[in-house]
């Protein structure tokens, strides 16, 4: 099992992955990409219960589901990096034909996608799903999920809270990523949510609030907290907050790398705060 350092220079290498991949094809997520990459070296490299080779059924194994699809760069190169494939793949991102399209899809097979996101609100919903099945067929296993904040604007998702509620699917933890932005601006400015904290506790969720959601360490102090409280009736929440952009200064505190690739000048900048460390593709 990798330690904290290993887990950090994993991340490393997973910044790079993600800005030449939207450099190359000048098109993708890098802002919320970056701002969730310690996040997903934590979940796929220490938290979850992984088999390989992939299986869609998902029995006896942790389940992940990513409801902001439009942060693919993070997601594919996590799986390729753990090993649900080639890391050379990679540099297909975003070309016609590819299995590495801007939003996971499921139509081409990619191995560790388990349903087509980017149609914001729709992932919590599978997830609990998930998490109800595993219930049903005794399956000890959790079911994980991250979603955005400015995606709880969409009104499924507090259906979906009220669902889970009601049914006690107490092996589920779901995350929100608490950067505060969205493609036009703040979340403050676009739709203000006031308190999502007091919302979820209002529909019957347990809340743990992670402050230092680009911390690996903390990351996982919160996803162990969160495990422990599994099996008692209720769901689980993290509401983590992250930096848009992390790692690269000049895309950090700023929602305007939401959906902008990086020009020539502005890669070799954001590279040369993250030195390579296991190899580029």
């Amino acid at each position: 099992m990798p330690d904290i350092q290993s887990l950090e220079k994993i991340t490393i290498q997973i910044r790079r992955d993600i800005l030449r991949m939207v450099h190359k094809v000048n098109s993708g997520h890098p802002g919320g990409s970056l701002g969730c990459a310690e996040f997903f070296v934590a979940l796929y490299f220490r938290q979850m219960k992984i088999n390989l080779p992939f299986s869609m059924n998902g029995e006896n194994e942790d389940l992940f589901f990513l409801s902001n699809g439009h942060i693919s760069p993070v997601f594919y190169s996590v799986l390729a990096r753990r090993g649900f494939f080639p890391v050379s793949e990679l540099n297909t991102f975003r070309l016609i034909d590819s299995r590495l399209q801007g939003h996971p899809t499921t139509h081409e097979g990619l191995p560790g996608v388990r349903i087509a996101s980017g149609s914001l609100g729709q992932g919590l919903s599978v997830s609990i799903g998930a998490a109800l099945a595993k219930k049903i067929n005794n399956d000890p296993n959790i079911v994980y999920t991250l979603v955005g904040d400015g995606e709880l604007q969409e009104g499924q998702n507090w259906e979906a809270l009220m669902f889970a509620t009601g049914n006690k699917v107490d092996n589920i933890i779901a995350t929100v990523d608490l950067n505060g932005k969205q493609i036009d601006g703040s979340t403050e400015d676009v739709l203000p949510m006031g308190s999502i904290k007091n919302k979820f506790e209002a529909f019957g969720w347990e809340v743990i609030e992670l402050n230092e959601g680009n911390s690996i360490s903390h990351i996982l102090k919160a996803l162990q907290i969160a495990r422990s409280k599994l099996g008692n009736g209720k769901p689980i929440v993290i509401l983590m907050k992250t930096e848009m952009g992390n790692g690269v200064d000049f895309m950090m505190h700023t929602h305007a790398w939401h959906g902008k690739a990086p020009n020539n000048e502005q890669l070799e900048n954001a590279l040369s705060q993250n030195i390579e460390t296991l190899g580029d593709y």
